[in-house]
């Protein structure tokens, strides 16, 4: 077992090497981690790989315990300096649920989506917004897809409060067969070195029927290269129906 686990970590150590030696520019803000997406877009011309390692989700029903591990992808390319397209899906996805005594496992990809985003103008240098529109394809595995076409319509407001601290707010409406939920999120982004950050947030859903899902937590981020960023995060539910826990690891690139 510690002779697996040093060769994972040697394996991640050369990928984290390989891609800091393809990224060649200071990045813009990634849409990694966290609930909200930032505010920026990329400058014309330039891409992004933002890749969780992985995200993972346990249920909230102790009696029927179900774990998720996903491997999301996301890709951004600029189409201007204010606008970007959006390619995200998650490849590979397993789930482990226990209930009355049984065990049972599920593997398969998730839902792919398109997204375009776009920065908007402001006339304060503290005060920044964007919006993302999304459609999410029916296409993944019966146990990983919503089932049919999702819609979602975000926006994200920041706003710098001093050099070091900024937060935001995060406001979505999605709509999926018939119904429509609106998800919140406050956040306080802090910089505690050049290449250390963290936050803490937290976030609602609000469905036809109520409110659904509520948690809160946070993370931080870690700038390896000007252009590699890796990150870790954790929000924890406070309500019956919230995950317990939904977590993640991820690494993200900025190609110039």
């Amino acid at each position: 077992m510690r002779r697996d686990r040093a060769w994972f970590a040697r394996v991640a150590c050369a990928f984290v090497a390989s891609i800091a030696g393809v990224a060649n520019a200071d990045a813009p803000p990634f849409d990694r981690p966290g609930i909200a997406f930032s505010t920026g877009t990329l400058p014309a011309g330039s891409f992004m790989w933002e890749q969780g390692a992985p995200d993972v989700e346990t249920s909230p029903r102790s009696d029927d315990a179900e774990t998720t591990y996903g491997v999301a992808s996301r890709f951004r390319a600029a189409l201007t300096d204010a606008v970007e397209v959006q390619l995200a899906t998650s490849f590979l996805n397993s789930s482990r649920s226990h209930a009355a005594g049984k065990t049972a496992t599920a593997d398969g990809g998730g839902d792919a989506s398109a997204s375009l985003k776009a920065a908007w103008p402001s006339s304060s240098d503290r005060f920044t917004w964007a919006t993302l529109a999304t459609v999410t394809f029916a296409n993944g595995a019966n146990r990983f897809t919503n089932g049919s076409t999702a819609y979602d319509l975000g926006t994200t407001l920041g706003y710098r409060l001093t050099d070091s601290t900024s937060t935001a707010f995060f406001v979505d409406v999605g709509r999926l067969d018939g119904a429509t939920n609106v998800q919140i999120s406050p956040n306080l982004n802090i910089t505690l070195t050049q290449t250390i950050g963290v936050f803490v947030e937290a976030g609602a859903v609000f469905a036809d029927h109520g409110t659904r899902d509520v948690v809160a937590g946070g993370g931080f981020t870690w700038m390896v290269t000007p252009a590699v960023q890796l990150d870790a995060s954790a929000d924890f539910g406070l309500t019956s129906q919230s995950p317990k826990v939904a977590a993640g690891l991820g690494v993200s690139v900025y190609f110039k």
